[in-house]
């Protein structure tokens, strides 16, 4: 039987030694002299965890400054439906849950890509002839946000980049980078109502280009994309052998005037992973339900992206069992008419903000056709006591108590962006401050141009 020796030497104030010898059938071994380690904490945050960055949460923590304390304040800038109590999810949804709770039937781990049961259940929800689904092409998420999470992750390596549009969802950025994956900006154009500047995308592509993100209807911009100029954007990535991660979070959530084409059911080539979830739709951000569908009539993805799907989805073992045990009855019994009573006060606020902030001098918004979101372009130039987006929304917040997200945050300075989801007096009394706050500050050419002289 081998033995080992380990004899430690050492006095005095020099480090101590090890004189180390190896016994083995009675033949001794001498390995010499090895300085001995000293053990030290040395205990660092991940490169990963360094590449993090939420430009959102940057902006908006640097902004010292207090709301005016003789007025309410009045957030419009917080992309969740839930906040004021005035948009309820529909009763059916709440009441799905609960039977599945008492149920007691799904309290343990499910597949990681979800049960077979509820995708089965979302695959039959988005079905259709021009882009058809089964069971396999549905990966259950915790939300939207990790579906595309798990999107970029599956289709691009460190060293590639993706195409993003600006202005744009900060997540997208925040998740790349800290994958190590480049990001590249695609103009929207604000007076076509938001539409991607196409020939500014198509000049980004490159051999390392690994995917396209596109986001219809939009957050920040609450635009919707015409079915021809989704054409145009498949044309593009068809062209160039790029696959598409739509992120369609807001599917469906646009005004009766409108049409909402799912960017699937029009392609015959280009691969498409789209993201989506209940978060809102159906008003709860919170449960944290999401879902990838993969479309994929050329089996271009082929098993490799599916499987890899698999592979990532295992990291977390899936969603919220409780969330997707109602998930069929969520889907398939909520009463329409809760949709179009959601759709109608979106589209009333709507038209009331942009109706009250296009009287404002210096104020230019855009008018909306979906989504929770208007943005409003500000003339800087009539505001010259400001330097930019983010220090005219801080002057809003201390003088006027209502905060909007300055659309730095969307990589698109000189905007801010708005949240429609408040109730309706709130819309109007906000307005109504913003417009008191820039007629305060306003400044004509003339005026503007002396103040810039006495600077």
């Amino acid at each position: 039987m081998d033995s080992y020796l380990i004899q430690v030497n050492g006095h005095g104030d020099h480090a101590p030694m090890l004189d180390v010898h190896l016994k083995t059938n009675g033949n001794s071994i001498s390995l010499g002299k090895v300085k001995g380690r000293k053990p030290r904490w040395a205990v660092r945050a991940s490169e990963m965890s360094k590449k993090t960055f939420n430009p959102v949460r940057a902006i908006v923590d640097s902004m010292k400054v207090e709301p005016n304390p003789k007025k309410a304040m009045i957030s419009l800038s917080l992309g969740d439906p839930t906040v004021f109590g005035n948009l309820p999810t529909n009763d059916e949804v709440t009441r799905a849950v609960k039977e599945v709770l008492d149920s007691g039937r799904y309290n343990g781990y499910a597949p990681s890509v979800g049960y077979q049961s509820c995708r089965e259940a979302v695959a039959a929800y988005y079905n259709c002839p021009e882009a058809p689904l089964e069971a396999q092409d549905v990966i259950l998420t915790s939300g939207c946000s990790q579906a595309i999470e798990l999107a970029l992750a599956v289709l691009a390596n460190p060293g590639q980049n993706i195409l993003v549009p600006r202005p744009g969802f900060s997540l997208y950025k925040t998740l790349a980078l800290s994958m190590g994956i480049e990001v590249k900006l695609y103009n929207l154009l604000p007076e076509k109502a938001w539409e991607i500047d196409l020939k500014h995308l198509e000049s980004l592509v490159d051999e390392k280009t690994a995917c396209l993100i596109v986001n219809n209807p939009s957050n920040p911009c609450g635009s919707v994309f015409s079915k021809s100029h989704l054409q145009k954007i498949l044309a593009v990535a068809s062209r160039q052998c790029v696959p598409i991660l739509a992120d369609e979070i807001y599917g469906d959530m646009v005004f009766a005037d409108c049409k909402y084409e799912p960017i699937a059911t029009l392609s015959t080539n280009v691969p498409i992973l789209s993201c989506g979830g209940l978060a809102k739709r159906w008003l709860v951000p919170g449960w944290r339900m999401g879902w990838i569908l993969i479309h994929d009539r050329r089996d271009i993805f082929g098993n490799e992206i599916r499987d890899g799907l698999l592979r990532l989805s295992q990291r977390i073992l899936g969603p919220c069992t409780i969330v997707q045990g109602a998930l069929e009855r969520i889907l398939h019994q909520t009463p329409p008419e809760f949709y179009h009573n959601t759709l109608s006060i979106l589209k009333s606020n709507a038209d009331l903000c942009y109706a009250a902030l296009s009287a404002i001098p210096g104020l230019q918004p855009v008018r909306p056709a979906g989504a929770m979101y208007l943005m409003v372009g500000i003339e800087m130039e009539h505001f010259p006591e400001f330097e930019n987006d983010v220090e005219f929304t801080e002057r809003l917040i201390s003088e006027q108590s209502v905060f909007c997200l300055p659309a730095t945050c969307f990589e698109y300075p000189n905007f801010f962006r708005v949240v429609i989801t408040v109730p309706e007096e709130m819309i109007l009394e906000a307005c109504s401050r913003i417009q008191e706050f820039c007629e305060m500050h306003y400044q004509g050419a003339e005026g503007a141009q002396d103040l810039e002289c006495d600077k």
